[in-house]
């Protein structure tokens, strides 16, 4: 957005709308008090300088237990070598390599390795930056606060990430160049949404929407499409398929955060979400959709939906229905507890709904057998940001570490291939498996007997490989 429009959006806001706009954001409960504080947030990662020079070249383990993503158990004692962006050999028996620069030796004297993490719910433009910054602030700014944070996710140990809403495209792109660290993006570009629904952002003066009119700054900056018809949501999705979306993203039901909706509602009509559906299934995609209750969700999986985020007010025949199609559920452990952001009092009353049924769902999730995802989906707060690692070890009140972990790699690997023809990254994601891509984590300690090693990634994550390159290393030579 250029420098003259955001001028105009705060004079505007200054002159007819500011005070009602300001009470509207604090009450909404998602943002910090301060401009200043998203600075202060990011510092408060901790994170060291990243290296100048990266460690390029073939890489082997040696001495190894490995997690493979699948199994229960460790493997015997094993030595794994990387080869390019490839697991090229696994073996108990040693490998000889030469010796040269371009061959790192990595002793590891029993440690564990295992998949790098994937989260299957985030939203890298959005996670750690207060909601009132993401609305106020210039746009190169927050595209830098979120190449900040696409750092913070490597560093957790976070080597893929499916983003489901923001502008992405560039920071995926300089990701992949080597620009820049951060974990392998898979983005949908705006999630798409009706009038009124989860994703219906607008200021009070963008609002009635004239056809033909100029965008919503939210729609200009990429984080929201509103669209109302099915011709509508098709050219929507078109869009961003046309960007370089994985997925598509569509609200098809109610949400914590927005004002304008309740929790209870069924957003789209099913020949509107059939028409992404057809958009995505023609690029060889699928799409994934926001809902929480049985209704939202049926009219979904009747439109060809091949992924539903949340569900937890979900009920047994509609879990049942889940498990039947074959679909995805990507799920997050939404409790009552720290990892809350502030809300306001009607946002806060239906996220205590929301947290009510998860214990529900992931029953459901585990008697029906239903392909089921890891996903934070954490909102414009840095301290819960940094505890990427923390939300994925509460999974073990419903799953043994060793569940927990295949569904944050080996699973969520195969949510990524979903993409099809157009999966950005083709290869095998979330496994120690020869032929599959490194994306690889030497643990300090055992996880599948202490999970709570992902929640300190600075310590227990030894050495953090994507794509057959070191990004970190902190083992003596």
């Amino acid at each position: 957005m250029g420098t003259s429009f955001e001028l105009t959006v705060i004079r505007r806001l200054k002159l007819h709308l500011f005070p009602s706009l300001v009470l509207a954001v604090l009450l909404v409960g998602l943002c910090r008090a301060g401009l200043g504080q998203g600075d202060a947030d990011l510092e408060a990662l901790g994170l060291a300088p990243f290296p100048t020079t990266l460690a390029h070249g073939d890489t082997l383990f040696q001495n190894v237990r490995i997690f493979d993503g699948k199994s229960a158990a460790l493997s015997a004692p094993s030595n794994v070598l990387v080869r390019g962006n490839v697991i090229e050999r696994i073996s108990v028996d040693p490998i000889t390599v030469e010796t040269n620069p371009n061959v790192h030796v990595i002793a590891a004297d029993g440690r564990v390795l295992m998949p790098g993490l994937i989260d299957a719910h985030w939203h890298a433009f959005m996670a750690a930056t207060p909601q009132m910054l993401l609305m106020t602030a210039a746009s190169p700014y927050l595209h830098l606060l979120a190449a900040r944070q696409a750092e913070a996710t490597l560093m957790r140990g976070f080597t893929t990430i499916r983003d489901l809403g923001g502008p992405v495209f560039g920071l995926k792109r300089a990701i992949d160049e080597g620009v820049m660290p951060g974990p392998r993006i898979y983005p949908s570009g705006a999630f798409i949404s009706q009038t009124s629904g989860h994703g219906d952002f607008r200021f009070p003066f963008e609002v009635p929407r004239v056809t033909g009119g100029p965008l919503s700054h939210s729609e200009v900056e990429g984080v929201a499409a509103i669209a109302d018809s099915p011709d509508e949501v098709r050219l929507r999705a078109r869009e961003q398929l046309r960007n370089g979306a994985s997925q598509i993203k569509l609200m098809a039901g109610g949400g914590v955060a927005s004002p304008h909706n309740p929790i209870e509602s069924t957003q789209y009509t099913e020949a509107e979400i059939r028409a992404a559906v057809e958009a995505a299934d023609n690029w060889g995609t699928y799409v994934t959709v926001h809902a929480y209750t049985p209704r939202a969700i049926r009219q979904v999986v009747a439109a060809g939906v091949k992924c539903i985020e949340h569900g937890h007010l979900i009920d047994e025949p509609t879990a049942k229905l889940l498990a039947d199609k074959g679909l995805w559920w990507s799920l997050q452990p939404l409790l009552d507890d720290e990892d809350v952001p502030a809300l306001s009092p009607e946002s806060r009353k239906k996220a205590l709904e929301v947290f009510a049924g998860t214990d529900n769902a992931y029953q459901l999730a585990k008697k029906y057998k239903v392909k089921t995802a890891f996903g934070s989906d954490i909102l414009f707060d840095a301290r819960i940001a940094s505890r990427q690692g923390a939300i994925l070890a509460k999974m073990v009140r419903w799953y043994t570490p060793a569940e927990a972990l295949e569904m944050a790699t080996a699973d969520n690997g195969e949510l990524m291939a979903l993409s099809g023809f157009i999966n950005p990254y083709p290869g095998k994601l979330g496994v120690v498996q020869e032929g599959a891509l490194a994306d690889l984590l030497l643990v300090d300690g055992n996880p599948l007997e202490n999970i709570k090693l992902v929640e300190d990634p600075d310590k227990k994550f030894l050495v953090i490989m994507k794509d057959g390159t070191i990004y970190k290393n902190t083992l003596p030579n």
